[in-house]
């Protein structure tokens, strides 16, 4: 099944939860770096942990940043990271979380602060 992620520019798209499985295919997409927005444990037992999708992004030669938010809980300074990463993480970035809304909430508060 084909990854649905939204481009929001060329530099930049979101996707809800993804696998270890799933990297190859957003290597193969073009992305350079991966910023996870979604805490472990969030969605149960059944959710892949940060630290295995990071093993995965890494042995395709990925950038991964661990930026956990939670749901409608986005402070100043995780906007101000995300900024920051933006900035400064080689593109095309791809971030994550459950369905992608919060980190497209968090990219646009981003844009606000950065």
């Amino acid at each position: 099944m084909p990854l649905q992620i939204a481009c929001h520019t060329d530099q930049f798209g979101t996707l809800g939860q993804i696998a270890p499985e799933d990297v190859a295919e957003i290597a193969r997409q073009g992305y350079k770096s991966i910023i996870n927005n979604r805490p472990d444990g969030e969605g149960g037992p059944t959710q892949p942990l940060s630290a295995d999708v990071e093993v995965a992004a890494k042995a395709l030669g990925l950038n991964y940043v661990y930026l956990p938010v939670v749901s409608g809980q986005i402070t100043l300074e995780q906007a101000q990271e995300m900024a920051r990463l933006l900035e400064t993480l080689p593109g095309p970035i791809l971030a994550f979380c459950r369905s992608g809304a919060r980190s497209t909430n968090l990219y646009m508060l981003a844009q606000q602060v950065g």
